[in-house]
Order: structure tokens, then C-alpha cells, then sequence
């Protein structure tokens, strides 16, 4: 009978406590340290949950390849520049066939080295970026070979280099505008002329005609190495004024063997119009980042330019300006492409500009 009364009484205690449990509603948190120590707290597993499992990290999303951005990602050591052979001199120069990795592939270049003595620091160097020619008929001792002359004679290292898919340069020319792989080998030809013996490394400038100054302006706004540009009748508006404010009249033809052509289809089809998408747009454009040039800007153009407008160079000079940076910008009225009827007037500009910031 004893035992009898004592399991009755236990039962209803047992039950008395389960009635004085208090639940916490599934919105309410409370803190680990306390529910170690509360007594008869009911905690639902809801809470548990939120408390103890942090929520998931948004995705970020990936950056275009052709991105200001992702190409400011990218690593670009460049390697030793390898002499293939000795060429002609030049008046007061020693000139070179020569080559240099981008991505593994082998780039060609003529590299120019003054003569005399080595400044102290080592002299002063230019990456040369030519512009638009059938990859399938350049070669690399045929062409700007007066531009080369001029800068070389005044006393600067010249590395004007072939890119991808260029005479004996390895690789698939593919473009400029709708693939990185030109941009990479210039962003290797700087390393790479930074670590040749005779140069000075904190005393490097670039000079791009028409495409190679698409070129240079977007070097300009990735890396920090280039401390002078120098940009002649140069592709450098915003995508979205390619897009639709670039109409050739002039000489142009695309090769076969440069496909980058079909850029502006393919960007339009899976990211929209500029005004579907100024995001993406502006990501890819140079122009969007100008406050962040890394030097000092002159601009060379023909009013005749039958390849490039002559807006580009004026739009340009006027948005780097507002963003507070040096862009000083020369017209040659009736000129053409090349600006071949003031080419000495331009030439000289052009390196008294380069003698200001490097010397």
C-alpha cells in the first residue's frame, strides 16, 4: 500500500513540473549562456536552429574576364627577355629581334637599347603597342619602324611588341575588344621590360596608336607601372560608344585570322543592350575608371581620321579632366589615321611629353 501511495505521488509531481514549463515561441532568442544554466526551459528546435547555424553567404558574382576589374585580378609576371638575334643599329641605338612569355606562349618584339652609358637606375623605357594589322601579313621589322626611330634616338629602351598570333608570336590572334589575350601580352611586356638589366623600373611609359591605344589606356587603369601615356588617334572611348559612334569610312578591314569581331552579337545576346545593362557596360569600359589613371595623358588626332573619330579623343580628354587627372589633347586639322602630315610635329610633342615625366 505503501509503495502504492509513493508511485502516485510521484507521478504527480512529475506531471506538476511538466505543467510549469514554459515554451519559448519560435521567434524569440535567447542566448546559449543562458539556456545552459535556466531550469525547466523548453527551447524549440526552431530556435536552436537560428541560434546556432549562421545563414548562407550570397553569391558573388564572377567578373567578366574583359572586366576593368578582373583584369586587375590577373597575374602578369612576364619572364626574362631572351635576344634571338642582334638587327641593324639604328644612329645611336642597338636594335633587337627578341621574345618574352605571355601565358607560356612565346611574344616576338623588337627591343631598342640605347648606346653610351647607362644612366643611373638604368634608362628609362616605352611599351609600344601598334595598332590594327592583319595578324596574317604583319611582321615585326616592317612596321612603325619611323615611330620606333624617333623615340628610340631620344634616349629610351623601345619594347614594341607583336602580340598573340603575330608574325612568329605564338598563339590565336582573337582581338582586342572582345578578348583579354592582346591585354595580357601587354601586361607581361611590362613586367617583363621591367626586369631587363639596362632599365629602369620605376621609369616606364607606353605608346599605343589607334588600337594599341585602346590598349594603353586600359594598362593605364589596371596596372600602376605605366607612369606616362602617350595615345595616337586611339580607340579609347566607353563599349557603349563603340557600340554604336564607331563607323569606319577608312581603309579597315578585318582579317580572317582576327575573330574578335564578333564581340558586340555575342555581348548583346547574353548581357543586353548599354540600356538594358549599364552595369556590365561599364565594367569593361576604361573609361569608367579614369579617376584611377596611373599617369599623365597626351592625345594625338587628325581631324580627317577616316578610321577612328576624333570625338573618342576629345570625349576622353574632357571625362579624364573631370575626374581630375592630366589629358592634354592635340587636333592636326585635315590629318589623317597616322597623322602622317604632322607626324614630326606630333613626334616631337610626343617625346617632350616622355622627357617630362621619366627624365
Amino acid at each position: 500500500m505503501k509503495k502504492t501511495l509513493l508511485v502516485l505521488v510521484n507521478i504527480i509531481l512529475f506531471i506538476t513540473a511538466c505543467a510549469t514549463q514554459t515554451a519559448i515561441p519560435a521567434n524569440t532568442s535567447v542566448p546559449l549562456t543562458e539556456t545552459a544554466t535556466a531550469t525547466n526551459t523548453f527551447i524549440p528546435t526552431s530556435v536552436l536552429t537560428a541560434t546556432l547555424v549562421p545563414p548562407l553567404p550570397t553569391a558573388t558574382p564572377i567578373p567578366h574576364p574583359m572586366s576593368i576589374l578582373a583584369m586587375r585580378a590577373g597575374n602578369y609576371p612576364g619572364s626574362e627577355i631572351t635576344i634571338v638575334k642582334e638587327l641593324n643599329k639604328g644612329s645611336n641605338y642597338r636594335r633587337y629581334y627578341a621574345y618574352y612569355l605571355s601565358e607560356g606562349l612565346k611574344i616576338y618584339a623588337l627591343l631598342t637599347i640605347p648606346e653610351g652609358d647607362t644612366p643611373e637606375g638604368g634608362w628609362p623605357a616605352i611599351v609600344f603597342n601598334h595598332g590594327y594589322i592583319p595578324p596574317n601579313v604583319y611582321r615585326t621589322t616592317e612596321r612603325y619602324i619611323a615611330y620606333v626611330d624617333e623615340i628610340a634616338k631620344a634616349g629610351y629602351v623601345v619594347f614594341r611588341i607583336d602580340y598573340r598570333g603575330h608574325d612568329a608570336s605564338e598563339g590565336e590572334a582573337t582581338g582586342a575588344y572582345g578578348s583579354p589575350g592582346y591585354q595580357i601580352d601587354v601586361l607581361n611586356a611590362v613586367a617583363s621590360i621591367k626586369q631587363l638589366p639596362e632599365v629602369n623600373p620605376d621609369k616606364i611609359g607606353m605608346w599605343g596608336h589607334s588600337m594599341g591605344g585602346y590598349l594603353t589606356l586600359r594598362v593605364m587603369v589596371i596596372s600602376n607601372d605605366i607612369k606616362v601615356g602617350v595615345i595616337w588617334a586611339g580607340v579609347v572611348a566607353s563599349y557603349t560608344d563603340l557600340l554604336y559612334n564607331w563607323r569606319r569610312t577608312g581603309s579597315f578591314t578585318p582579317s580572317p585570322s582576327s575573330r574578335g569581331v564578333g564581340w558586340r552579337i555575342a555581348w548583346i545576346e547574353e548581357f543586353g543592350t548599354p540600356e538594358d545593362n549599364p552595369v556590365f557596360w561599364d565594367s569593361v569600359s576604361a573609361t569608367s575608371y579614369l579617376a584611377d589613371l596611373s599617369g599623365p595623358l597626351e592625345l594625338h588626332h587628325g581631324t580627317e581620321d577616316e578610321d577612328v573619330p576624333l570625338e573618342f579623343s576629345i570625349r576622353l580628354a574632357e571625362q579624364a579632366r573631370n575626374a581630375g587627372q592630366i589629358a592634354d589633347l592635340y587636333t592636326y586639322e585635315g590629318d589623317n589615321h597616322n597623322i602622317s602630315k604632322n607626324f614630326s610635329t606630333a613626334m616631337q610633342r610626343t617625346i617632350a611629353f616622355f622627357d617630362l615625366v621619366l627624365k
